[in-house]
């Protein structure tokens, strides 16, 4: 076969002298060594600088909770890995009873607590996500799958929704980031290291149940495809999680946090007002923020069908594992955090054996242009047809998801003032009643001085005490005249701050005659009980 020769022209010269460079033993090596290093630091930077763009967008931290963890992150430096945590005596998660079960994000987060820290949230939310897409591609790559980079770049491509929820500082990006690890360590029959990822992820994250499911749609599919029952994936998993359990700083009262916390949820995560994340998305939605999933997964799914060639145990875990997740997004958005990337891990390892086919099948005739092209030609040329039809799609996703950072995202600065105002009027410790349970962690961020009624998940309350915890749904949505009574005496508050939205409470609150606004700007507002 006739190659394309290079040397004719001065570049062509240029070209062959750069590619000779290595040409010693001891060069290859190196060179051979060092490139899959490169690609990897490169691929690294690209999502680095994606997620970068999609996060500042805004000053402000996308969603609600990432001021809880890199305030928890803050005291944690501050005040050791234990700090009494006395801000919500009205739940599950009073000063007693109280369990970090970010314990180990929050460790994490500890170096992004030197200096402002709202850049070190989003610096936080912006590393350990690119750490999980690049988990992807060094997963894809161990398992030879054609193409490895291009489709660990289409994570940023297949879904609004999935980038938004990466954008935020929780834990979720780098939840899923050991999820991606236990498939690497799963696919490539390491299954003793799922031991001491199982305990990482109970310190991490109580969505630890999760590699359970993993290892099970490993060991069901080695079932059917290998005829034989290989118990052990999951017997390490079950180990890993129950030492995580027992060999813990909060052990053993995260026993029982992890009952209270994690089985309404199961069971009916939508039975009290939980937040927006715990309900579905309708039809449109989907089709709206994730349409790119969509069509990978048809694609993926008429591959595998189609495909002449024996179903793998991956292909076949990760469409179980698909089907999972699907299923919960029906039931939660909040699963579009982890959807998504199934999706992508499904289709790749799918459509690795067409790539595969095509690759060694196809050749240009010589006759057309009187040259040949050889299979790494071919192979660069799909590669860049690939890319070019997914260049638009991260364009129009970096678009969307900055545009709806922009629509959704609230003001870090909304409670700081009526905040530092009541720093500085109340004693320390003092009880503050607040509007809503999700106004918490601005509320913590900016002031730990006072204590204050629920947060972080209002089921924490419900658990706790159900009949206050709809008084305080009645209290705070102005179905209750003259609340002070009832704020006083059975919330032990003598203050209340509230955001500007709650109309009928504050109307109520005006018409109480033992309350009076002490403080009010264009964010928020503090009343006062008066003393009877």
């Amino acid at each position: 076969m006739k190659g394309i020769a290079l040397n004719t022209t001065p570049i062509g010269r240029t070209m062959n002298a750069i590619l000779a460079m290595p040409q010693s033993k001891n060069g290859q090596a190196v060179w051979q060594k060092t490139q899959p290093v490169l690609r990897a630091l490169l691929l690294f930077g690209l999502f680095f600088v994606f997620l970068a763009g999609v996060q500042f967008v805004s000053p402000d931290l996308v969603g609600n909770d990432g001021y809880y963890h890199i305030k928890m992150a803050y005291m944690l430096r501050q005040q050791g890995l234990k700090p009494p945590f006395p801000y919500l005596p009205f739940t599950i998660l009073d000063e007693q009873n109280f369990v970090n079960h970010h314990f180990l994000y929050h460790v994490l987060l500890i170096p992004f607590t030197f200096g402002d820290l709202l850049l070190g949230a989003k610096w936080g939310a912006v590393l350990f996500t690119s750490l999980s897409f690049l988990a992807v591609y060094l997963l894809l790559n161990s398992q030879r799958i054609p193409y490895a980079a291009l489709w660990s770049l289409a994570l940023l491509a297949v879904s609004e929704a999935f980038l938004f929820r990466m954008s935020m500082t929780r834990t979720q990006a780098a939840s899923f980031g050991v999820l991606v690890i236990a498939l690497y360590l799963l696919f490539n029959r390491r299954w003793r290291g799922l031991i001491g990822l199982g305990l990482l992820y109970v310190w991490l994250y109580n969505a630890f149940p999760l590699l359970l499911v993993i290892a099970a749609a490993y060991t069901v599919s080695m079932g059917l495809l290998e005829k034989r029952i290989e118990l052990r994936p999951l017997l390490y998993s079950l180990l890993g999680i129950g030492l995580g359990i027992v060999i813990n700083p909060y052990f053993p009262i995260n026993l029982e946090f992890m009952v209270a916390h994690i089985f309404p949820k199961v069971s009916d995560p939508t039975a009290i007002s939980v937040g927006s994340e715990w309900y579905p998305y309708n039809t449109h939605q989907l089709l709206e923020n994730s349409p790119g999933m969509w069509i990978l997964l048809i694609l993926a799914l008429w591959q595998m069908g189609f495909s002449k060639k024996p179903l793998s145990v991956p292909v076949a875990t990760l469409f179980w594992l698909t089907i999972f997740f699907e299923f919960l997004l029906f039931r939660s958005r909040r699963f579009i955090e982890y959807a998504p990337a199934f999706v992508v891990l499904f289709s790749a390892f799918a459509w690795k054996p067409f790539f595969e086919n095509a690759l060694e099948s196809f050749r240009l005739p010589e006759n057309i242009f009187r040259v040949s092209l050889s299979p790494k030609t071919l192979q660069n040329g799909l590669g860049l047809l690939l890319l070019l039809i997914l260049i638009p799609s991260l364009i129009l996703n970096f678009a969307k998801t900055r545009k709806a950072i922009q629509a959704g995202i609230r003001p870090a600065e909304q409670f700081a003032q009526a905040s530092a105002w009541l720093i500085q009027n109340t004693p320390k410790g003092e009880r503050v009643f607040h509007t809503d349970w999700d106004d918490f962690p601005r509320l913590f961020f900016h002031n730990t001085h006072n204590t204050y009624i629920v947060g972080l998940d209002p089921v924490y309350m419900q658990e706790y005490d159900p009949k206050l915890y709809q008084l305080y749904e009645e209290v705070t949505q102005g179905r209750v005249e003259n609340p002070s009574q009832d704020i006083l005496e059975k919330f032990g508050a003598k203050y209340v701050i509230t955001d500007l939205n709650h109309k009928s409470f504050i109307n109520q609150a005006r018409q109480d005659p033992n309350m009076r606004v002490v403080y009010e700007d264009e964010n928020s507002m503090v009343f006062m009980i008066l003393p009877r």
